[in-house]
C-alpha cells in the first residue's frame, strides 16, 4: 500500500503518517489549543480501590472521560478533522458503533467548519439516542446503518429488511460514500490504524510525566483492547521506555472475551 493509495480515502498527511517512520511527528498548535480545553487529563490515585482490595499496591488510572465527549476518542479526532480541514476537505464520511466515535469526530469537525456523515451501527442507533443527540448538536447527519443511500446498504436491506446492522457493513457504507466524491470527501477512522494510534499516544506521554510528577515508575501497565487505540495511547510510551532500557514496566492488554 502506498501513500498515494490511501490518499483516495484518508487526508494526505494522515497517509504519511500512516506509513512514517519518524521517531516523533510535532501536534500542529491548532490541534494543541483545542486539546487544551481538556488536556492533560487527571491521572487519579484510586485509594478507594486501594483498600477495597487491601493490597499495597499503588494504583493509579487515567481519566479519559473529561474530555467533551466522555471518552479518549477525541484524541484522534481533532487531529483528523485538523489536517482534512487544512487540505481543504468539505465533507467527512465515518462509522460509529455506541457512538463514541462518531461523537468525537463530531465535536472536532465543528471546530473546523467541516461537515460530517455518521453512519451509526442500527441497534445503538435505536439503543442509544443520547449519543445520537451530541453528534447532531455539533452538526453531524447520523444514519441508522444499513441506509438505502449506499450500494452496500440496500443489498444488506434486500437481504434482511430488519437488519441490525454492524460495524463493517457502517464502514462500507462510509467508505463507499466517501469514494464517491473524492474532490471534496474524505473517510475517517477512529481506531486500528497507526496514525490513529499515534495521535492517541498524548495520553501515556501525559502518564509518564505524571508519575514522575508523584515520584512512581510503574510496574505494570493495563490497557483495554478492542480496536487497540485505548491501549496503545497508553500502553505505547510506557513501552517505549521499557525497549529503551529506562524501566522494566510490564505493559498488559485487557481483550474483552466476546
Amino acid at each position: 500500500v502506498t501513500r498515494e493509495d490511501l490518499s483516495a480515502l484518508f487526508a494526505e498527511e494522515l497517509a504519511a503518517q500512516e506509513l512514517s517512520e519518524e521517531r516523533f511527528i510535532d501536534i500542529p498548535d491548532e490541534v494543541r489549543e483545542i486539546y487544551r480545553i481538556w488536556r492533560p487529563t487527571p491521572l487519579v490515585r484510586a485509594t478507594g480501590l486501594e483498600k477495597a482490595l487491601d493490597t499495597p499496591a499503588h494504583i493509579y488510572f487515567k481519566n479519559e472521560s473529561v474530555s467533551p465527549v466522555g471518552s479518549h476518542k477525541p484524541n484522534t479526532a481533532v487531529p483528523q478533522a485538523y489536517y482534512n480541514s487544512r487540505q481543504g476537505i468539505r465533507h467527512l464520511t465515518t462509522e460509529t458503533g455506541a457512538g463514541q466515535w462518531g461523537s468525537a469526530i463530531a465535536f472536532a469537525a465543528r471546530h473546523f467548519g467541516i461537515d460530517v456523515r455518521v453512519f451509526m451501527v442500527r441497534v445503538s442507533y435505536d439503543q442509544k439516542p443520547y449519543r445520537r443527540l451530541m453528534m447532531k448538536t455539533w452538526g453531524a447527519e447520523c444514519l441508522a446503518s444499513p441506509t438505502t443511500q449506499t450500494r452496500s446498504g440496500r443489498e444488506a436491506l434486500a437481504r434482511d429488511p430488519r437488519c441490525p446492522g454492524s460495524l463493517g457493513l457502517a464502514i462500507s457504507e462510509a467508505v463507499e460514500v466517501a469514494m464517491q466524491h473524492p474532490g471534496d470527501t474524505r473517510y475517517c477512522l477512529g481506531s486500528v490504524l497507526n496514525h490513529v494510534l499515534l495521535h492517541q499516544t498524548v495520553i501515556g506521554q501525559e502518564a509518564v510525566a505524571q508519575m514522575e510528577m508523584a515520584g512512581e515508575e510503574p510496574d505494570i501497565v493495563i490497557g483495554c483492547f478492542g480496536g487497540g487505540s485505548n491501549f496503545a495511547g497508553i500502553g505505547l510510551p510506557f513501552l517505549r521506555r521499557r525497549l529503551t532500557g529506562e524501566s522494566r514496566v510490564r505493559v498488559v492488554a485487557v481483550e474483552p472475551s466476546s
